[in-house]
């Protein structure tokens, strides 16, 4: 079985969601400083962000809210929802401070999606896409709200597809589940696997479902 990665906005048969994670303290060039409550401030982190707009405008985000294009809001999948980042853009330089409410980008090489204010602002609109650096520089959320990490072994436009994946998976993992959601797209099931607590743990275990099974996983947190 052979699932490939497709954009958040293209609907498909199997939409395979990103591998991002964040890598723990002292890994280049993330760097960050974690209070007792868990909570990354300064956590640092470089690459691709795109952004997502009138498909999604007036859904419900990952935190309850609903999404307003207009707004300087974000999607990552595993910062704490309430985290505000600064934005910078390494092409032009111009930076966007946005708040985190929702959960993405899908897609493996992307690690943030703007909202369309929020891409306005770095003039990335045109391109789609920027290459940027994002710091956590503060906390709007609701505390202790922060949730374990899972693997997300794939997504489908089928239920029949993620049952049958999942029931692989059970006889070799844990706390295996079938998630469903609706979006812009259309519905998909989502196969997630296991509850962690540290990036190093869910990132062994994608390493081993990605060799096992050809898969794209990716470590998302499951919010409370």
């Amino acid at each position: 079985m052979k699932f490939r990665t497709r954009a958040r906005y293209i609907p498909a048969l199997v939409l395979l969601l990103p591998s991002f994670l964040f890598y723990g303290c002292g890994t280049a060039p993330v760097s960050c400083h974690i209070p007792a409550a868990g909570y990354p401030i300064g956590y640092v982190e470089r690459g691709m962000a795109s952004w997502y707009g009138p498909g999604f405008h007036g859904r419900k985000t990952a935190n309850g809210e609903t999404y307003d294009m207009h707004q300087l809001t974000a999607a990552h999948r595993t910062l704490p929802l309430g985290s505000v980042v600064q934005v910078r853009s390494l092409t032009s330089g111009r930076t966007v401070t946005v708040r985190v409410n929702d959960r993405g980008p899908f897609a493996k090489n992307r690690i943030l999606d703007l909202s369309q204010a929020g891409a306005q602002a770095l003039s990335m609109i045109g391109n789609g896409t920027d290459q940027v650096e994002i710091k956590v520089v503060a906390y709007q959320g609701r505390p202790g709200a922060m949730g374990y990490l899972r693997v997300q072994v794939a997504s489908f436009a089928e239920q029949a597809n993620a049952q049958a994946l999942a029931g692989r998976l059970r006889g070799q993992y844990s706390d295996v589940r079938v998630e469903t959601v609706d979006l812009a797209s259309g519905r998909r099931y989502r196969v997630h696997v296991g509850r962690f607590t540290s990036e190093q743990q869910a990132e062994a275990i994608a390493g081993r479902l990605e060799a096992q099974f050809q898969v794209d996983p990716l470590v998302v947190r499951d919010d409370t």
